[in-house]
Formats: C-alpha cells, structure tokens, sequence
C-alpha cells in the first residue's frame, strides 16, 4: 500500500476481498448461509475505522514497511469490533445500528417475512435473535482467520497475537462487567470506570496500536509508550461517545436520540450524575432513567439533570484531561517517524472532537 493512501476505503476493499472468498466457502454448506454473508457485508460497511487506523500507525510507528501486508492484519481489529456490535445489539436490546436495523431485527424482519409468505409458525423474535449471535460468532471467527493469513511470518504473528488475545479477553469481559452495571440498578463510579476502560480503551486505541506495533516488530520502550497515549486517548475517546449516546444527533450517530437513557448505560456520566444530583432530582433521575418507553419531555428532563449536575462538564473535563495526556505522551514516545506521530495526533483530535 502507498503511504499516503486512504485507510478507510483500503480496509473496506480488504473486507469486502475476504467477505468474497467466504460467501463461495459458505455457500457450498448451503444457500441460506447467503443471509449471514450479506449481513456480514452490511454491518462491516461504514463507521470510523478507528481501531484499523490505529493498527496501521502503530505499524508504521514500529518502523514497518506500508507494503507489508499490513491492511489484512488491521482490517482484522475491524472483523473484531462488529462481532462485538453485533453482541452488544443483542444484549442491550437495540433496534437500530449505523442508521440501520441491528443485525438481530434485520434477522427477526427476514424470518417474519418467510412466515407471513408460507403461512408457517416460528418465533422470529428468537430467530433474529439466534442468527445475530451466530453472526457474531461468524465474526469473531473471521477476525482471526484475517490476521493469521494476512501474510506476515509466523515470529511477526506470534508477537502480535499475545495482543490480540489480550484484547479479544479484555472487550469481553468490559462488556460482561457492563451487563452487572447495568444489572446492579446501580451506578458505581469505580466500576463505570473499569468498563470504560476494558470495554473501550483498550479495545479502541491500546490494543490495536499494540497489535501493529507488534507486527512491526517494536521493542517494549516503544508498546509501553504506546500504552501511554492510547490508554488515556481510548478514555477520551469512551467518554466522548457517552455524551453522544445522550446529547447526539441520530443523523450522526445512527442511533435515536438518547437511546443510551432508555437502555440504562451505567456510564461514567450517569455514575457522577447520581454522586452530585440534589435529592429531588436524583429520585426523578432514577424515576426514569432506564425506561424504554421515555418520551421526548421525559429524555429532555433527564438531560437537564445532568447538565444541571454539572455530569456533562465533568466528562468534558476528563475528555480534555486525557485528551492532553495522550497527546504529551505522545510527544515524549520514541517514534522516529514524523508522519506517524502526525497522523496519531491527528487521529487522537478525530476521536475526542466529534460534535454533540
């Protein structure tokens, strides 16, 4: 790959590729597997790119050479992350992903259909629900098989698949640690910050920094000073989209507008929000907080309670606080390629500045 290529639309071409060769191995088991394919082909279609971006830079950070294969390898951290919207659909009950149905309605759509057309039975509520699983699982799957035949030696995969082991158990256990947040009922400012952490730092910026970094062949000076931007960055980064899940424009998030209030995100907003509320508003705070039937008046009324808190202020301030940790990190890091370091701080303002 030229250096000075589009990320983006090259791990979407390398998706697309590799989708390809896995609809002609899918469909010799049969037909319906056609269904998973294109909704593999949907859900890997769009979004930020960001954990792909960050491979690739930590690559080039570590001194690797861009025509290496390494957009296979990146595009894998991409394979990865729908798995895990896939997942996460599911369990938080969501209807809607990047503007569009979530993979388990599309599935409960298409099963609902077949039953109204034949006059037959079935759940499609469970259907959807089962073959969104499966799609997740399909994805996990297929995230491993991309770094592992992406073409590099087996000394480069061996050294980057101790990372990203790491990050496929770090991401599942930040979500199962955001199933007992949101189970608790309650919110607990240190355990909102273990899942902001495991769910989403690591996840977003560390890991895939390390796995490229890795491939690249870096030494433990330059992943450790890695871990020093992206860990606070990936923060930012975590607490930015949980504004946005309650602030956001559904044109830009894809989402409806406070959907995060209706679904009961234990967030670190929501977690200082109920440490700093009056009394009055903490009891209407939780009154409504988590209900999947709030109105319009009601989400607003929540939104003034956490701006009223000062919530909103406070993760602003993190933001800005991590944000420029990240970035002095960055600067004292021992990368010797300037076009790195400019394109991670330029990566580092594209995932903290996004507009509410």
């Amino acid at each position: 790959m030229h250096a000075d290529a589009d990320i983006p639309t090259e791990i979407q071409r390398t998706l697309t590729a590799f989708l390809d060769v896995q609809e002609q191995r899918l469909a010799e088991i049969g037909p319906e597997l056609a269904e998973q394919v294109q909704a593999a082909r949907d859900a890997t279609s769009g979004g930020k790119r960001l954990r792909p971006s960050f491979c690739y830079w930590g690559f080039r950070a570590a001194g690797g050479d861009p025509e290496r294969p390494i957009l296979s390898a990146a595009a894998s951290l991409e394979m990865l992350h729908v798995s895990a919207l896939v997942h996460d659909d599911v369990m938080d009950s969501s209807d809607t992903r990047r503007g569009a149905p979530s993979a388990h309605k599309r599935f409960e759509a298409l099963q609902r259909a077949r039953s109204e057309a034949s006059g037959a039975g079935g759940d499609p509520v469970g259907f959807g629900i089962g073959a969104a699983i499966l799609l997740g699982d399909l994805c996990l799957i297929w995230a491993d098989e991309m770094l592992h035949t992406s073409g590099f030696d087996a000394a480069a995969l061996a050294r980057a698949s101790k990372f990203f082991d790491a990050v496929r158990v770090e991401v599942t256990a930040g979500q199962y640690l955001d199933l007992v947040a949101q189970a608790s009922g309650e919110s607990d400012m240190d355990l909102a910050l273990r899942v902001l952490r495991y769910k989403a730092a690591t996840y977003t910026v560390e890991r895939p920094l390390h796995v490229g970094a890795a491939l690249g062949g870096a030494d433990q000076h330059l992943i450790d000073s890695l871990s020093a931007y992206g860990l606070p960055l990936g923060e930012a980064f975590q607490l930015r989209d949980d504004l946005l899940g309650v602030f956001g424009d559904p044109t830009v998030t894809g989402k409806p507008a406070g959907d995060d209030l209706r679904e009961g995100k234990r967030t670190v907003l929501i977690a200082h929000a109920v440490d700093h509320a009056s009394p009055v508003q903490l009891a209407e705070f939780e009154r409504l907080f988590g209900r999947p039937d709030l109105d319009d008046d009601e989400i607003q009324l929540l939104r003034e309670i956490l701006q009223d808190s000062r919530s909103v202020q406070a993760c602003e301030d993190l933001i800005s606080e991590r944000t420029a940790e990240a970035m002095q990190a960055l600067d004292r890091s021992p990368i010797q390629d300037e076009t790195s370091r400019k394109a991670l701080a330029d990566l580092a303002i594209a995932a903290t500045s996004r507009h509410l």
